[in-house]
């Protein structure tokens, strides 16, 4: 019983992996997998899993990006220091600017996340719901890069963005936090598209703003499903938490080479014809 509920797990953290990072919903297809492949644990638990196996794929982000995240450094060898002098000299200005944008960015979600994420849970997390948002995205990637293909985006790097933008790169944020299926990435990627933003510092801008924002949504669950957990529990729950973060090494560094010679027509298309699937095992009772 215990290796399938590990398993389990380890295709599940999988998932996670895969979907966490590519703009196809990391939830809404954890939702569908869990039609078919549910594991032995109550709702509480199985609710609390697929959220805190997350902390493997925001692990992946911080080991491949450490350079760019982390802004201490010693005097003698930071490139760009905040002050000459004093503490100021030890922390990296370019790198603190960044941090102090993704935290503007993470405020809606933040804000309406604490209020009202039992709500959202119960009304929006369902297939139907999952269906309707993977094909309502679909068809917006492809409409935001056929619309591209005449535009020049005017930010190229996340030092151009400003505060305003983030803000709004935030909003469109909010959307995944409520609607199972749009997909954290999808919904900030497609934001920041329609700002103007490139498609490589709008996916970077995404891995960055997914740190905070998945770790706060991490500590909530855990906090609401208390920290006694059963030998089991914890066993399944790491399972999922490791092969996310390896599976999330790889699926990173692909998208980053992907999209530098490619756009994100092909997930639009992904998701619309997974939205159609799902509808149709609805309609005939498969889920």
């Amino acid at each position: 019983m215990m290796f399938w509920e590990l398993l389990k797990a380890l295709f599940l953290g999988i998932v996670e992996g895969v979907t966490e990072w590519l703009p196809i919903s990391s939830t809404g297809h954890l939702i569908l997998v869990d039609a078919f492949l549910k594991l032995d644990a109550s709702d509480a638990f199985k609710e609390m899993f697929d959220v805190v196996i997350q902390l493997g794929a925001i692990l992946a982000v911080v080991v491949i990006y450490w350079k760019n995240l982390w802004p201490f450094h010693k005097k003698e060898t930071n490139p760009n220091p905040l002050t000459k002098t004093g503490f100021g000299a030890c922390v990296q200005k370019n790198i603190l600017q960044m941090w102090c944008k993704v935290l503007v960015a993470c405020v809606p979600a933040a804000v309406v996340g604490l209020l009202f994420d039992d709500v959202f849970h119960a009304l929006f997390y369902n297939p139907i719901t999952v269906a309707i948002m993977l094909i309502l995205f679909g068809v917006a990637f492809i409409v935001i890069e056929r619309w591209q293909k005449t535009k020049q985006p005017r930010i190229h790097s996340i030092g151009g963005l400003d505060y305003k933008t983030v803000l709004l790169i935030g909003v469109f944020q909010l959307i995944a936090a409520v609607f199972p299926g749009t997909s954290r990435s999808g919904a900030t990627i497609v934001g920041a598209l329609l700002l103007g933003v490139s498609r490589t510092a709008a996916a970077e801008f995404t891995f960055y703003l997914a740190v905070p924002v998945m770790a706060g949504a991490s500590l909530l669950k855990l906090v609401k499903f208390g920290f006694h957990f059963t030998g089991m529990e914890f066993a399944v729950l790491l399972v999922g938490m490791v092969s996310a973060f390896v599976v999330s090494i790889f699926i990173i560094r692909f998208l980053m080479d992907y999209i530098r010679k490619h756009d994100f027509t092909v997930f639009g298309w992904y998701r619309i014809v997974l939205g159609i699937l799902v509808l149709i095992f609805a309609a005939v009772g498969v889920i």
